[in-house]
């Protein structure tokens, strides 16, 4: 419904008196009804015999689920949440053209409700159960966004989405009532900022208090986080009351679109044969004019005259009385030509009314028709993110299909999963391609090639690490935006990724190799990062002037390289530093000078010859064969890599390579380009190297990633 005046808030204000409101309905609702004129649902009488009303509404599009329902009634009751309109039409189709399409399947495709006032909904399991049993329970939650505020050394709590059907200003002072009872502590203040442009709660913090441990109470004790469930009870169509599943109710609404589309054609057709018949008996009048005028004008009345054009020409009685009602215009040359084009016309018409009745294909290509105009008129973004649960076996990875993937993340925390195929080869030196969108101040940092199945071990500056599935990233283009990181891990405030580390299975004799920009490097059990907690691990004890840099996987018995951004580097055994558990500070990997700081670190087989890939800011890199540097002690000065300059620009990225893998180079513009490592020269230690990429003014590499090419398929894209 369209409304006018005031009906109530999300407060819980009051609607005004009916007498000072109005309403309409909306084009969606018209849809609803269109084509009840046909005969295209039964009628009845209503409860004291005074109206027919129809049984059913025609309904173009599964209403039931988009709209939702709730109500008790006989000792029954339903709960079905409101959904997605462009996921539920897709769901449709899709089960339209497969009959046989798995619930797993249209799961994927239907991934969950979709409520108005957005919020999260935390895991599937519930989703999984209502769609494939009728009954589930799922939790909602409210969308808060930690802020610091540097000045005054405390943080705020943002709220900007409530969880479906939460009174705002009963919340507020929900939490204000348990700040007085100290249930939860910590919080000095709560503003309702919200307005016309949305909602904004604010939960200001005392100095020095814990934002995560309090925003995690705040779901606990708070209806920032509540259940809500799902009964998909409805009545079929022999009007007795049915628990569906997902299928079976996208199902009945098809079946009842065929009765619709099929009662609608009849009634089309019957309408077209009529008017085609009188049109006919016109044109028959008129090929003999002469005689017809004749004979009206020699009969004393209208029904005289009906009865002698009945007889004499064969017309039938409703083809006799259009003649009689015909004016005289009709007798113009235009006028008969009209006659014999709309004639035309509606044997056309009428042959394409028998061919859809007498093919189900017909029917369904027209109802397939309908709902893409329905998506295409009324489709909008989903509202309701679905995140996995905190202690999650809850997400069922069989749902999510293995693809190779691109992960990108920018500076400024903000991160995606892009369809590798997205990206095309190109020679070395070209101008690349548009990456990631990004802000004038912000630039891709960090891509790698994943599959949607890859763990990604999410290392902060300050030591700490976050467990995440790719698959719970959102998938963008090039050219997208993403995600804040910190709406997808639970950052503390003013925590930033600096390493991120894809892992296929967690193997206790793989080692993670940490780095800090200040030199400290230290060696841990992959298997200690096996068991992830929502508010993070800690990785490495850090210094609060230094931040980690790198993280590496090695195992145990290669060598480490560690390369800074003036150029220094140094190699040597990784049996000179020890294993150590989470909680360790880590040992010196080498000396600095003045103003120097580690860009990075490679974890080097001992005996193999491989290469290393340097890559300067500037665009120039180069690729040296690892013999060219020498072991050293741990800890020392180290010796040059790069010849670094004002041409060249201080060292970006020193990666592992070898021929057969792809270089992916992102600048701070967001362009980015890929090429085959085998087209980078091989040259010596000490050198400046060669122009990868041309960069515009004020444009300089931010980020390197390697692309395995088995991982990779090129095909149809080997273009320049």
């Amino acid at each position: 419904m369209d409304s006018q005046g005031n009906f109530g808030s999300i407060d819980g204000d009051a609607p005004a008196a009916a007498r000072y409101t109005e309403i309409r309905m909306t084009r969606l609702a018209e849809e609803l009804l269109e084509d009840i004129d046909k005969e295209t649902v039964p009628f009845g009488w209503n409860y004291d015999d005074s109206l027919l009303i129809p049984h059913v509404l025609p309904a173009k599009f599964p209403n039931l689920l988009v709209n939702g329902s709730s109500g008790i009634a006989v000792g029954m009751a339903t709960n079905i949440p409101p959904h997605n309109m462009s996921e539920v039409v897709d769901g449709c189709v899709a089960l339209i053209h497969d009959p046989d399409l798995s619930l797993d399947e249209l799961i994927k495709i239907i991934p969950g409700p979709d409520f108005p006032s957005s919020g999260v909904i935390k895991g599937t399991k519930g989703i999984i159960s209502a769609y494939k049993t009728g009954r589930g329970i799922i939790t909602l939650k409210a969308v808060a966004e930690i802020v610091a505020i540097p000045k005054k050394d405390r943080e705020d709590i943002i709220v900007t989405e409530i969880p479906y059907q939460v009174n705002k200003a009963k919340l507020i002072e929900s939490v204000a009532e348990l700040v007085k009872q100290k249930k939860i502590e910590g919080i000095s203040d709560i503003r309702d900022e919200s307005s016309r442009e949305g909602m904004r709660i604010v939960i200001q913090l005392k100095r020095g208090e814990n934002a995560q441990v309090v925003l995690n109470r705040l779901y606990k004790f708070t209806q920032m986080q509540m259940s809500f469930g799902i009964i998909m009870l409805a009545l079929d169509s022999k009007n007795q009351p049915v628990t569906f599943d997902l299928k079976s109710m996208l199902q009945a609404f098809i079946a009842h679109r065929k009765d619709v589309v099929t009662r609608r054609c009849i009634f089309d057709l019957k309408k077209a044969e009529a008017r085609a018949h009188i049109l006919e008996g016109l044109k028959k009048a008129l090929d003999q004019i002469d005689a017809v005028i004749a004979t009206i004008r020699a009969s004393k009345e209208a029904d005289v005259a009906r009865t002698a054009l009945m007889e004499k020409f064969s017309f039938s009685e409703k083809q006799a009385q259009a003649i009689l009602e015909m004016r005289l215009q009709r007798l113009t040359g235009l006028e008969r030509q009209k006659i014999e084009d709309e004639l035309d016309e509606l044997m056309k018409h009428i042959a394409w009314l028998k061919k859809v009745l007498g093919s189900s294909e017909e029917i369904f290509k027209i109802i397939v028709g309908e709902l893409e105009e329905i998506k295409k008129s009324y489709g909008d973004p989903r509202r309701t993110r679905i995140e996995a649960a905190d202690d999650d076996d809850l997400l069922d990875e069989d749902l999510i299909a293995k693809e190779d993937v691109v992960v990108s993340l920018t500076h400024s925390g903000y991160i995606k999963r892009i369809p590798v195929e997205e990206y095309r080869l190109q020679k070395r030196g070209g101008k690349g391609l548009k990456g990631a969108g990004s802000r004038e101040e912000d630039y891709v940092w960090k891509v790698f090639a994943a599959n949607t199945h890859t763990t990604i071990l999410n290392f902060s500056d300050r030591g700490k690490l976050y467990w995440l599935k790719s698959y719970q990233l959102p998938q963008g283009s090039r050219t997208s935006k993403g995600k804040a990181i910190n709406n997808v891990i639970q950052l503390s405030s003013g925590e930033n990724v600096r390493a991120v580390l894809p892992v296929e299975e967690f193997d206790p004799k793989s080692y993670v190799v940490l780095i800090t920009e200040k030199g400290i490097i230290k060696k841990t059990s992959l298997d200690a990062f096996s068991r992830p907690r929502p508010s993070g691990l800690i990785a490495l004890t850090i210094e609060l002037e230094d931040n980690l840099c790198d993280a590496q996987m090695s195992n145990g018995a290669n060598d480490i390289l560690i390369v800074t951004k003036e150029g220094m580097s140094i190699r040597f055994d990784e049996s000179d530093v020890r294993a150590m558990g989470r909680n360790a500070r880590g040992v010196k990997g080498i000396t600095l000078a003045k103003d120097d700081k580690v860009v990075g670190m490679a974890v080097l087989n001992k005996d193999s010859q491989e290469k290393i890939l340097i890559v300067t800011e500037n665009g120039y890199g180069k690729r040296t064969e690892v013999s060219e540097y020498r072991r050293q002690s741990r800890g020392g000065v180290g010796i040059i890599t790069q010849k670094t300059s004002d041409k060249s620009g201080l060292v970006v990225s020193a990666r592992i390579v070898s021929d057969v893998q792809h270089v992916l180079l992102s600048t701070n513009n967001g362009q980015s380009i890929r090429m085959k490592c085998s087209d980078i020269s091989l040259i010596g230690r000490n050198t400046q190297g060669v122009r990868l990429m041309s960069l515009n003014e004020g444009e300089y590499i931010t980020s390197v990633a390697l692309i395995d090419e088995e991982e990779i398929s090129d095909e149809g894209d080997q273009r320049s």
